[in-house]
């Protein structure tokens, strides 16, 4: 004779492991460590720091 189960329990465990799935996915997908994280972070600040110190001071009262 074969097992009995309830629906809504398949149909929710169904769910659960499509959602799993596609998580899994998208963290492949756009996840970054950490460590990816703050050398992305610390490459931005170098480069925003260079183009301050590279900015030309036109001189004039422009800020009005």
């Amino acid at each position: 004779m074969a097992e009995i189960i309830n629906l809504r329990m398949a149909r929710k465990a169904r769910a659960r492991a499509e959602a799993e799935r596609t998580a899994a996915q998208n963290r492949a997908k756009f996840g970054r460590t950490k460590a990816e994280k703050a050398a992305e972070r610390t490459e931005a600040d170098r480069t925003a720091r260079t183009l301050d110190g590279a900015r030309l001071d036109t001189g004039g009262d422009e800020e009005a």
